[in-house]
């Protein structure tokens, strides 16, 4: 049988899944080991050795190629591994380490990549577009980031940073942001900086999700939901006149705010270049899933 092989690197667990390649919504086996990052990278290398070893064990098949979504990426003129929150992968030549301990090949992209990927082929996207020729995926909830999948591939780019949306600049005056620069989309927009336009508004502190069920008794909450969503519609307004994407997927906690999807393409509208906008942008349908499926698809 021919399969599609993905594993899903987290901070915390390792996930992988063996998929029937003819009909991928087959699943032959899917476990998960803890990351144990605690214990330096070459203890990460061995745990996804484990893993490999214990979906050859359950499935009886030696996978030619693996998939891997990561946190971070991988420099393609390097090989090294660098923007991981997993601190121990970085400057670490994560892809050539696992091809050797393994002994196959590995096809790395970063996670916002694999989720992008996942919600194209088995996911959300399929109930708008069976062919979609651009499909941008963008994760809004602690950080913000995308995926770019064209024709079905997903576009890693020069430097590995294809789709780094979440670092360009959307507020000149905006706050600074840990990668150096001032008024990053993530700085704006994620949920961490909703949370913090509130606070600087109202002088309380609340989580997102108390911010937006309380707009129908706190202006405040409105004030910071109209915030996202003209800034928002900025940010994706330049995704939209540079790829002109058939869908654009939300994933991520602030993803969860039904607005972004009733008033997000109205919220973009002023800054396209284009009468009207048709990109449909939607919630994702896969969960959890969408990293260890996605990462398979790249296979």
């Amino acid at each position: 049988m021919d399969t599609k092989w993905g594993i899903d690197l987290g901070g915390t667990k390792i996930e992988g899944v063996v998929l029937n390649a003819s009909s991928p919504s087959d699943i032959l086996c899917r476990i998960r080991v803890p990351t144990e990052q605690q214990g330096g990278y070459d203890h990460v290398v061995n745990q996804v050795h484990r893993l490999v070893t214990e979906m050859k064990a359950i499935t009886g098949i030696t996978p030619a190629k693996i998939g891997m979504g990561t946190p971070g990426t991988t420099d393609p003129s390097s090989g090294l591994l660098k923007n991981s929150n997993t601190v121990a992968l970085n400057g670490q030549p994560l892809q050539q380490s696992l091809t050797d301990a393994v002994g196959c090949e590995f096809i790395m992209s970063n996670d916002a990549n694999c989720f992008a990927m996942a919600e194209t082929h088995l996911g959300a996207v399929q109930q708008y577009d069976k062919l979609p020729q651009v499909v941008v995926g963008l994760i809004l909830g602690t950080g913000a980031g995308s995926g770019i999948v064209v024709n079905g591939q997903v576009i890693n780019g020069l430097h590995g940073i294809g789709g780094e949306w979440g670092h360009n600049q959307l507020m000149a005056d905006g706050d600074m942001c840990y990668c150096g620069k001032q008024g990053c989309v993530e700085t704006v927009i994620a949920g961490p900086a909703l949370e913090r336009y509130y606070k600087n508004t109202t002088g309380q502190a609340r989580s997102l999700k108390d911010i937006v069920a309380r707009r129908g008794e706190d202006p405040a909450a409105q004030q910071t939901i109209d915030h996202l969503l003209e800034y928002f519609g900025r940010g994706i307004s330049t995704m939209i006149n540079i790829l002109d994407p058939e869908v654009i997927i939300i994933g991520g906690g602030v993803g969860n705010i039904k607005d972004l999807y009733e008033r997000g393409t109205e919220a973009a509208r002023p800054y396209v270049f284009n009468p009207e906008v048709r990109t449909k942008i939607i919630p994702p349908m896969l969960g959890d899933s969408a990293g260890v499926f996605g990462a398979a698809m790249l296979t």
